[in-house]
């Protein structure tokens, strides 16, 4: 019975060995057959126009006890009164390829989507009163995949997400507005600037749109968008976008997806240079040294707390528009195949992206006060 023990561990460890060899090898592949559901699109009815009324169906609102994005880390207290309204869109943190779109009393999926609040949206703490809606997210593999059930689920997720917006206009009264998402929350930020800014009276109450994490074509997208791309550190009412990828950078699984669609103009992504805001200057396709990183947060093995270490992380644009960081910093276990530090796109320059909202927003009430 021993003898037979130890041939099942000798075989498990060759397993295990061979499936790291296979994952080096072929990471993309192995998360798409992972991660992309095989069960059918289940169609779900859109969420009730007041559904967002309940204080439940928000992650964080400004009456939330215990709210994730009032978080910061040793040194730095949330605003006592904040001018801004902030409205976050929080990145995919449903990752079962059992369903196409996570349910809303998932356990796992809101306890990540908590840290993901506390790790970005706590950035703008300082500017705004931050509301973040729960959604019905498209799970991870929606976007490794240009499959129907994708589009779909995307679309249930964004219907939820509109929704929320009318909700977030009713409650922030006449405030200045940021809006920021990551990931799948960028996506559905960059439909809610077509859908609901471009050509309005809201458009000029928008201190500036973080739409990072996800691509934004210059060309295919930024027209219709109708905001431009953020010029100037100190402009109000603009796009930042970027993406975080250590070197060497492979950007395929993100490319490989997101060139097979068409822009917001009709016209092809394929190919088209790309929205990349360096944080750390806050001005396009610009480099910094580490040295100009205010502050980089480093979590614990945990997850649950976080440093603030300054001059850690450089960063410049480069080629088509990813924002890269030289070598690959240690950061967690959270890093995606090809070097890219997409879960950690606020995270890296955390600092930098708190004092770029604060400068926007001075911008922005210096120019409402003529």
């Amino acid at each position: 019975m021993a003898r037979k023990f130890l041939y099942i561990v000798a075989v498990l460890i060759v397993l295990a060995i061979a499936a790291g060899f296979a994952y080096r090898l072929f990471p993309a592949e192995i998360m798409r057959a992972s991660l992309i559901p095989t069960a059918p699109f289940e169609a779900l009815p859109g969420a009730a126009p007041n559904a967002y009324a309940s204080p439940k169906m928000w992650i964080a609102r400004p009456d939330k006890p215990g709210n994730p994005a009032l978080w910061t880390p040793p040194g730095y207290k949330p605003a006592a009164a904040p001018e801004a309204a902030v409205f976050f869109i929080h990145p995919t943190s449903y990752l079962n390829r059992a369903r196409w779109n996570g349910p809303l009393d998932d356990p796992e999926a809101n306890a990540r989507a908590d840290l993901f609040l506390r790790a970005q949206a706590s950035a703008f703490n300082d500017v705004g009163m931050i509301w973040a809606p729960r959604y019905r997210q498209a799970t991870f593999g929606a976007f490794l995949t240009n499959r129907a059930e994708a589009k779909q689920a995307l679309d249930l997720a964004y219907g939820d997400v509109s929704i929320a917006f009318d909700q977030f206009l009713k409650e922030a009264g006449d405030r200045p507005i940021i809006l920021a998402g990551h990931s799948q929350g960028a996506y559905h930020l960059a439909r809610l600037l077509h859908d609901r800014i471009a050509g309005t009276p809201l458009a000029r109450r928008i201190v500036a749109a973080y739409v990072v994490g996800w691509p934004v074509s210059k060309s295919a997208d930024l027209p219709r968008l109708g905001l431009p791309e953020c010029a100037t550190a100190d402009q109000p009412g603009c796009i930042l976008s970027w993406q975080s990828f250590a070197e060497p950078a492979d950007p395929s699984l993100i490319f490989d997806t997101f060139d097979a669609t068409t822009g917001f103009t009709g016209a092809p992504r394929k190919g088209t240079a790309l929205i990349c805001t360096n944080p750390i200057t806050g001005t396009p396709d610009a480099a910094a040294p580490a040295t100009a990183n205010l502050g980089t947060l480093v979590p614990d093995a945990e997850l649950d707390k976080a440093a603030l270490v300054p001059g850690r992380i450089p960063a410049h644009c480069s080629g088509r528009g990813l924002l890269l960081i030289g070598t690959p910093p240690d950061l967690g276990n959270y890093v995606l195949p090809g070097n890219n530090y997409h879960v950690y796109d606020y995270s890296l320059f955390w600092a930098n992206v708190r004092a770029d909202a604060a400068r926007r927003l001075a911008a922005f009430k210096a120019a409402s006060a003529h």
